[in-house]
């Protein structure tokens, strides 16, 4: 397996920048848009979730970075919790629910996939 030397090079942070780009649009739309509460706490979960890869990948020691993968997997959760609520309260269809849910849930998987392939010390490169 090749080494990571960046970052920006990992798929889950990769995924998890669609997934941001992906909660910003539908937030800035229609009755979602007015909504800063609930709006601004899923964008704020979504950018946490590509912080934390970011900064744990940075620290440099694969404990640290598998502390903070696990707030990232969270925050995924948290993204998923709000979608049900944006869903529920009209803010978004039933075709959006799906396909940002899936895009969040696989955001998930690929972060545990991460964080098991760095208990195998296979994965990154400092």
């Amino acid at each position: 397996m090749s080494k990571v030397s960046r970052f920006e090079d990992l798929i889950a942070w990769q995924k998890a920048r669609t997934l941001t780009c992906a909660i910003y649009e539908v937030t800035r739309r229609g009755a979602f848009a007015q909504d800063y509460g609930l709006a601004g706490q899923i964008q704020r979960a979504a950018v946490s979730v590509m912080s934390n890869i970011a900064e744990g990948f940075e620290r440099g020691s694969q404990k640290d970075f598998q502390r903070f993968l696990l707030i990232a997997k969270a925050s995924c959760g948290e993204v998923r919790s709000q979608l049900y609520v944006a869903l529920d309260i009209g803010y978004i269809s039933q075709e959006e629910f799906d396909r940002l849910f899936r895009l969040a849930s696989e955001t998930s998987r690929v972060i545990t996939g991460l964080r098991a392939s760095i208990g195998r010390n296979q994965q990154v490169d400092w």
